[in-house]
């Protein structure tokens, strides 16, 4: 070949090179540096986000996009809520009205020989979410499941949600359900003379019970303490009623602790009760007006059963109706801010379900009307509004629902608090 030829071989390659760099830069499929490590990718799920942003700049073609950097119509199959539970409440928190949210907050009444139209009332025109069994029954498991059956359709009925069906299965002078199928249980101080763990298998059992009868939920056990059995007969709602485990914190904290695992264990939601404690005064809310402790602090030895309660993951908590001087003297306990967010929720960490004692045919709450005791109670933080009395829910759901309509702070705490009803109710 000669020089000629050979220098204007070189030339054409040349200018051929020339033509495919400015085709690459033109289409921008100059390849990127390797990204910097960051901090950030390396914590972050790539899915975290429904429009995630890639970690790195990324070249304009699909087809170099990172497999990890997942589309939000593609997520991983491996990926998943950080809370189920949460995440499957706020779609149906979603897909309810004002008026169904409002009727997640409270629990009315239906005697336990079955509903009536009043009852069933509540359940489908004020779409209430949840009922509770008062009265005694003698009937057994299979009558029983077949009025919670009628309940359970009446209640998805009006919200279009399966609802929290309650009674009081304490044992003793407190044992709504009884007859075929059911067992009797022993008060709560005969409770006490079992050791921990044989009264976890025990309530297992007790707790079986109430699942096969379509209850799922059990206002028990009792974590009040009486100071001492001489004290028991001057405490008209525990002591007088053998409903202590005992005459101090760590004795009532093995025994109910041990209770409510039981009741866990066999699916049923304990609810441990009355927070910050009833063993201490001198009357029963249920009877007499403006009920006072007058010795209960915010730091109480005697809260050690509910703190371990928390911390054992329960996920109810039943207020007490009565007063305490030493720690919010201008509000009962269902209207105190101080004890529901500051005691319970900031000092204790509870996160469920904050429960009243019952607002309606309660003496302690005489002196306000229905609608007010149900907007004080979850303006003050409360969750779940019971009420005895079906007579008294309407007027009750009523104020509620209107309030929320007005004030938008308030529709913010019935928000918040259907959306935590509805968490749990999910398992969360």
């Amino acid at each position: 070949m000669t020089r000629a030829r050979k220098a204007a071989g070189a030339a054409l390659v040349a200018a051929l090179a020339v033509v495919v760099l400015v085709v690459v830069v033109v289409n921008g499929w100059w390849p990127e540096p390797p990204a910097a490590p960051s901090a950030t990718r390396a914590t972050a799920p790539a899915t975290a986000s429904p429009s995630p942003v890639p970690p790195s700049p990324q070249p304009a073609r699909p087809s170099v996009v990172a497999p990890s950097a997942a589309a939000p119509s593609s997520p991983s199959p491996s990926a998943a809520p950080a809370d189920p539970a949460l995440a499957a409440a706020r779609r149906q928190l979603d897909s309810l009205d004002l008026p169904r949210r409002v009727g997640q907050l409270f629990m009315v009444k239906s005697a336990v020989a079955g509903p009536d139209a009043v009852t069933l009332a509540a359940l489908q025109e004020r779409h209430v979410g949840n009922v509770f069994l008062a009265g005694r029954s003698g009937s057994g498991v299979g009558a029983t499941a077949a009025v919670t059956g009628t309940l359970r359709r009446a209640a998805v009925a009006g919200s279009g949600v399966q609802p929290f069906v309650a009674t009081d299965q304490e044992g003793g002078y407190v044992q709504v359900l009884t007859g075929p199928g059911f067992s009797r249980i022993p008060s709560a101080l005969e409770q006490a003379g079992l050791p921990p763990a044989d009264l976890r298998i025990s309530a297992r059992t007790w707790g079986g019970e109430l699942a096969r009868a379509g209850v799922n939920v059990n206002f028990a056990p009792v974590m009040d303490t009486v100071d001492s059995a001489a004290a028991a007969a001057a405490n008209p709602p525990i002591g007088r009623f053998l409903r202590e485990y005992g005459y101090t914190p760590p004795v009532v904290t093995a025994h109910a602790t041990a209770f409510a695992a039981g009741m866990r264990d066999a699916g049923i939601s304990a609810v441990p009760k009355h927070f910050p404690g009833l063993g201490r005064v001198p009357a029963n809310t249920d009877t007499a007006a403006d009920v006072t402790d007058v010795r209960t602090t915010r730091n109480d030895a005697a809260l050690g059963p509910f703190r371990a309660a928390v911390a054992s993951g329960a996920r109810w908590m039943m207020l007490s109706n009565a007063r305490y001087q030493r720690i919010d003297p201008a509000n009962i306990g269902p209207f105190s801010p101080t004890i529901i967010q500051g005691m319970l929720r900031h000092d204790l960490g509870f996160t469920g379900i904050v429960v009243s004692d019952d607002l309606c045919n309660a003496k302690a709450l005489s002196p306000w009307t229905p609608g007010e005791r149900a907007t004080r109670f979850l303006a003050a933080g409360g969750t779940m509004a019971l009420c005895t009395n079906q007579n008294l829910l309407a007027p009750m759901y009523d104020a509620a629902l209107a309030l929320a309509r007005k004030d938008a702070g308030f529709r913010a705490k019935v928000e918040a608090a259907a959306l935590k009803v509805l968490q749990v109710k999910a398992g969360g």
